[in-house]
C-alpha cells in the first residue's frame, strides 16, 4: 500500500471528565518530525505519543494537538478546608480588633486561596481514555494517508502508461527516419554532382544511424516504467525511491532530445519530459 505523507484527522471524545479533541496533520518532509501541542497536566503523553508515531509512520511532518475542555458540572461539589478558614477567621478578627473599626465579609474569606477545592480529576484514568482516542485518531489518519496514497498511485501509473505509450511512437517514427535519412543523403550526393560511392553512402548512413539512435534510451524508458511499476506494487515507504527513479527519467528523456531529428521525436521527448515532471512533484508527497 502507499502512504501520501499529506493528511488529516479529527477526533472529538466525551467522558465524565468533560471533552477533548485530538487533530493530527502531516505535509511532506524528508524525514519524519513530530511536533505536540499539549495542555500543560498532559505534557506526560508526549513521550508516548512520539514513540507510537515512530512505530507507524516513516516520514513526514506531523504535527498533533489536543485540546481539553474539563466537564464544569465535575466541580459543583466543593469542599472547604475548615481548618484554613478557621485560621482566617481568627486572624481578620485580631485585625479587626485591633483596627477598632471593620468586619469580616465571609465571602472574602471564602475567595482565600485553598479554602474552597473542587475534587482533583484522576489524571491517570483520563490519561487512559485520552490516549485510546489517540489511537483511534491515528488510525483514521493512516487511513487518510493510504486513501491519498492510492489516488497518487493511480496518478503515477496513468503517467507510466503514456511515457510508455510516447516511446512506442518513437520506435514507430524510426524506420520513417532511417528512410528520410538515407534520401536526404542522396540529395547532397545529387546536388554536389558527386559520383555516387556505395560504400561511401553506407559510412554516411552509419554515421547518421548512430547520431540519432535512440533504441538505448527507449529500452531504458520502458526498463524504468517496468522498474516503477514493481516499486508501486510493493507499497510502504517508496518515496525516496521513486524519487531517486525521477532522476533516472529525466536523464532518458533529456538524451532522447538531444538525439532528435525530427519533429515528431522532439515532440515525444517534450511530452515524456512534462509527464516525468508530473509524477515527479507527485511522488514529493510519498512517504
Amino acid at each position: 500500500m502507499i502512504y501520501s505523507m499529506t493528511a488529516f484527522a479529527r477526533k472529538q471524545l466525551k467522558g465524565d471528565w468533560g471533552t477533548a479533541v485530538w487533530e493530527i496533520r502531516s505535509v511532506n518532509q524528508r524525514y519524519l518530525e513530530t511536533y505536540f501541542r499539549l495542555p500543560e497536566q498532559f505534557r506526560g503523553l508526549e513521550t508516548k505519543l512520539k514513540d507510537t508515531f515512530r512505530k507507524r509512520l516513516e516520514r513526514g511532518k506531523v504535527e498533533c494537538s489536543l485540546r481539553f475542555d474539563a466537564n464544569s458540572t465535575s466541580s459543583t461539589c466543593l469542599n472547604m478546608n475548615q481548618e484554613l478558614a478557621t485560621q482566617l477567621i481568627h486572624n481578620a478578627q485580631w485585625v479587626t480588633e485591633q483596627m477598632g473599626t471593620g468586619q469580616i465579609n465571609p465571602v472574602d474569606i471564602l475567595k482565600w486561596p485553598g479554602v474552597m477545592q473542587a475534587p482533583e480529576q484522576d489524571i491517570d484514568a483520563v490519561s487512559a481514555e485520552l490516549m485510546a482516542g489517540f489511537e483511534s485518531t491515528l488510525n483514521d489518519f493512516i487511513d487518510s494517508r493510504a486513501a491519498e496514497g492510492a489516488n497518487l498511485g493511480v496518478f503515477i501509473e496513468q503517467r507510466l502508461t503514456n511515457i510508455s505509450e510516447q516511446a512506442a511512437k518513437v520506435r514507430d517514427f524510426m524506420p520513417a527516419v532511417h528512410a528520410w535519412q538515407k534520401a536526404r543523403i542522396l540529395k547532397k550526393f545529387e546536388d554536389a554532382k558527386v559520383d555516387l560511392d556505395g560504400t561511401r553512402v553506407e559510412q554516411e548512413l552509419v554515421l547518421l544511424a548512430q547520431k540519432s539512435d535512440v533504441a538505448e534510451e527507449l529500452d531504458r524508458l520502458d526498463s524504468h516504467v517496468s522498474e516503477a511499476r514493481n516499486v508501486l506494487k510493493k507499497g510502504g515507504a517508496i518515496g525516496r525511491r521513486l524519487d531517486f527513479m525521477m532522476q533516472e527519467f529525466n536523464r532518458e528523456a533529456n538524451t532522447l532530445g538531444s538525439k532528435a531529428i525530427n519533429t515528431d521525436i522532439t515532440a515525444a521527448a517534450v511530452e515524456c519530459k512534462v509527464l516525468i515532471e508530473q509524477m515527479r512533484e507527485q511522488v514529493q508527497n510519498i512517504e
